[in-house]
């Protein structure tokens, strides 16, 4: 076979990035969650007929989906083989949302489905959709203090929900019978695999054109590439080992902060990442599963080295040893609701706070680094139903060498962005009585950090009750180099005219909530980065024109006197 040319090369690797970016924009714009259709708390990827691993993943899925999604479809080829699943036909799309098969949390529901040509399975296509609901002992399934996981929900294993293109009707029942507002999930089961069938399409004509053996050796050149750049990237850092911590406020059983241990050896061009002496399984459903633990490894170096094209390619220097007897290699039953949306960032964090002493000039002070998830749960008497909300928020970037950090931005594993205002209020009994900037929150440095959210909702009409499963209460964002730690995050409610801020501060589950009550959340700012008394005066004098700092804050955070 002749060697692939450069162009031919690019073109299909642009190619397999559109199939997985048009799966996605079709499983948000069919979706009916808001949390899918408006957040895109999803993701869409073509995986590896033979292992799983990842060939390609949509530039707009989440992140901290690049190496979970590959760990359930190996899962699910491994169980096909060993019997333990029914083997697959054209048309046949399994769903499985078990942590421990490669997962996260349960409302993280994965689809799985094999693409054939010519008689034999050529690929696998995957998509990842956060349900707002999936059943447990709370509302939105962020039970804040489960002790097990089947308090958290319905637990699936890969099982087929579609037969040759029809859907399942006694699998659909279980489900339905298993999950709140069962109603509204048909529309997003629909989405999820339209955007799947959407793939198929779209990579059988890309087959039909350049032809299945051409294809094949570009997917295989563009994975030794990835991990060839990767090697690339990493052989500039000085060789070491680079130590950092970092902490979960609790696990929301113990009122006592989880840590994270990391120690980065980079030789020669790969680098392995020891999580030795981290804290012991935990109570509550601040677990991750292994799975989980190597995807925020990955993303966490998505962020540092952004020019690296992403496939498994790209993994293969860097090395996890598997943090066995620690919080962050759960076994079942250990629940694990704040794994993928909590711990997942503090381990990112643990790695930024490492690989900034090694490449300062390229990696930035700690992000928010909370997806604070707030779930609502209750019934709506003006329209006669239930509902379930599930309110994502963003908050600050770490400043950096170059420039402050950006504010209200992402979750560091997502790019799902918090839903408008207006779409919430129109699906829920609900009211924003304010949402802005959180000024001050940004973390004192030469390049501060940028700024988190700020926010109040007030229940219009019905009763209702709340849970929260968030992080960095306790502690800010890290700053980097001399740089300050971010404001905390703050969650206050309101009920019957009184005050209440929960006693794990970030966590609390099922609060009992009714027409007039209200919850006033501050997400963190970032760290800063740099000593704080290095930074241009004209600087702090024009965020304080703006607002951002009072000038007895700018004072005591940067000692300029205004």
């Amino acid at each position: 076979m002749a060697k692939l040319d450069t162009i031919t090369l690019s073109v299909l690797q642009a190619a397999l990035q559109q199939v997985c970016d048009e799966m996605d924009l079709t499983f948000s714009r069919a979706a009916f969650s808001p949390v899918i259709a408006e957040a895109n708390d999803r993701s869409d990827g073509i995986y590896s007929a033979v292992d799983g691993s990842l060939i390609a993943q949509g530039s707009q899925g989440l992140p901290v989906f690049v190496g979970v999604m590959q760990y359930s479809t190996k899962t699910v080829i491994e169980m096909i083989a060993d019997g333990r699943c029914l083997a697959p036909e054209p048309g046949d799309i399994y769903i499985v949302n078990d942590p421990y098969l490669g997962g996260t949390h349960l409302m993280d529901v994965r689809f799985v489905m094999p693409v054939y040509r010519g008689g034999k399975i050529f690929c696998w296509l995957s998509n990842t959709g956060h349900w707002p609901d999936i059943g447990g002992s709370v509302p939105g399934g962020f039970s804040a203090s489960a002790t097990a996981v089947e308090q958290e929900g319905l637990r699936l294993p890969p099982v087929k929900l579609f037969k040759k293109g029809v859907l399942d009707p006694e699998i659909y029942a279980i489900i339905c019978s298993n999950i709140r507002v069962a109603d509204q999930r048909i529309g997003d089961i629909r989405a999820q695999a339209a955007a799947l069938l959407i793939g198929q399409d779209r990579l059988n004509e890309i087959l039909d054109r350049y032809g299945d053996e051409t294809v094949v050796e570009a997917i295989a050149e563009l994975r030794r590439r990835a991990a060839e750049q990767m090697r690339a990237s990493i052989a500039v850092i000085p060789d070491g080992v680079y130590r950092s911590q970092a902490f979960v406020d609790s696990d929301g059983v113990v009122n006592e902060p989880l840590t994270i241990n990391l120690a980065v050896e980079k030789k020669g061009d790969t680098l392995t990442f020891d999580f030795a002496g981290s804290s012991k399984p935990c109570a509550g459903p601040m677990n991750s599963v292994l799975a989980t633990t190597l995807s925020s490894v990955y993303l966490a170096m998505r962020h540092i080295f952004p020019e690296v094209p992403i496939s498994a390619g790209a993994f293969e220097p860097l090395n996890v040893k598997r943090p066995e007897g620690t919080f962050l290699d759960a076994k079942y039953p250990r629940p694990v609701s704040g794994c993928a949306a909590e711990v997942s960032q503090r381990i990112a964090e643990a790695v930024f706070a490492a690989m900034v002493q090694a490449l300062p000039e390229k990696v930035t002070a700690a992000p928010a680094g909370s997806s604070g998830n707030f779930a609502l749960g209750g019934n709506d008497p003006a329209r006669g139903r239930d509902y379930v909300m599930y309110q994502i928020s963003g908050g600050g970037y770490g400043g950096n060498a170059g420039h402050d950090g950006l504010s209200n931005g992402c979750s560091t594993i997502g790019i799902s962005k918090s839903p408008p205002v207006e779409i919430m209020e129109q699906a829920f009994p609900v009211l924003y009585r304010h949402y802005a900037l959180r000024e001050g929150s940004g973390g004192a440095g030469k390049h501060r950090g940028g700024f988190g959210l700020a926010y109040e909702v007030e229940i219009l009409r019905g009763e209702a009750r709340a849970s929260f499963v968030m992080d960095h209460g306790r502690f800010g964002p890290q700053g980097a180099l001399g740089g300050k730690d971010g404001a905390p995050n703050s969650v206050t409610v309101f009920r019957g005219g009184e005050a209440h801020v929960p006693p794990h501060l970030s966590k609390e589950q099922d609060i009992a909530l009714k027409a007039g009550d209200r919850v006033r959340v501050g997400t963190p700012g970032g760290g800063g980065y740099g000593d704080p008394s290095q930074r241009d005066p004209k600087q702090v004098a024009e965020d304080v024109r703006l607002g951002y700092y009072t000038a007895e804050q700018a004072r005591g955070m940067f000692g300029v006197d205004l």
